[in-house]
């Protein structure tokens, strides 16, 4: 996965925020607080519902996708500032959830599922 680590390189050459590339708290609470992006995200998804009768239309498609890039930069940030590769979360992550599969836990709640 060692693309995830790449992407994160080339992402990082693009910060501009306080501290970037320091790991302190205001460098992290600033990458972090950037995922607001997500609630953009939202938007656009409440939007197909509300005004388009669940149609997502090649255009809202693209906007998806650059809203998808936006969280996806954040997340590799802080993920950056922590001093944890990209390329692990991504692993850990299919891993817990291979986990959950196997033991028929993917539905329900709780993160120690």
């Amino acid at each position: 996965m060692k693309d995830f680590d790449t992407y994160q390189d080339a992402a990082f050459a693009t910060a501009v925020y306080p501290a970037a590339g320091t790991g302190t708290f205001p460098a992290v609470a600033y990458t972090a607080l950037g995922l607001g992006e997500v609630g953009e995200l939202q938007g656009k998804i409440k939007k197909i519902y509300r005004d388009d009768d669940g149609t997502i239309s090649d255009a809202v498609k693209d906007q998806i996708a650059a809203e998808l890039g936006d969280v996806l930069w954040y997340v590799a940030a802080i993920s950056r500032e922590l001093g944890i590769p990209l390329s692990r979360i991504a692993e850990e992550n299919l891993a817990k959830l291979g986990s959950r599969a196997d033991r028929g836990t993917l539905h329900g709640s709780g993160d120690n599922r």
